[in-house]
């Protein structure tokens, strides 16, 4: 099983789509194994989109994501991260395919509702970002796991 990451974004907050946008993943079958509502530090949202430091977007970004709440999730699942990405739809949601979550409620590229770590190396620093303390993540087991996935996909 894989795990990644989800942060809805102050613009999903706002727009009271929290719900429906979580439901997406557990309707999915994801299981959620952590869950955070928290007005970030400047200095992690800083640090989780370090990667696009030089980019002339980068400050309006840390802007946009420390407007207002930001809620982290953790989710796990067989190709989490790919299933993720799948649901959330292209990251310019003008672009993004009807049945995605952009798709389905956004028209922006910056105002995109949702972010998913797009690697197993960038789930795993995200991860330990936003659940680094002990505890953060819970390990369980749904009743409904041995209907979300076949014996074969379990072992």
């Amino acid at each position: 099983m894989e795990r990644t990451l989800v942060l809805l974004k102050p613009d999903a907050l706002q727009r009271s789509l929290v719900g429906p946008i979580l439901s997406r993943f557990e309707q999915k079958g994801l299981k959620l194994v952590g869950l955070k509502l928290r007005k970030f530090p400047d200095e992690v949202i800083k640090q989780h989109y370090s990667a696009h430091a030089e980019r002339p977007f980068y400050p309006a970004l840390v802007e946009f994501m420390t407007s207002g709440p930001v809620i982290a999730i953790a989710l796990e699942g067989k190709d989490a991260i790919t299933v993720v990405r799948g649901l959330m739809g292209k990251t310019n949601s003008a672009q993004a395919d009807p049945g995605t979550i952009r798709g389905d409620y956004a028209m922006s590229f910056s105002n995109n509702l949702v972010h998913g770590s797009d690697s197993p190396e960038a789930s795993v620093t995200e991860l330990a970002l936003f659940f680094g303390e002990d505890g953060d993540l819970v390990d369980w087991t749904p009743d409904q796991t041995t209907w979300v996935y076949s014996g074969e996909e379990l072992s």
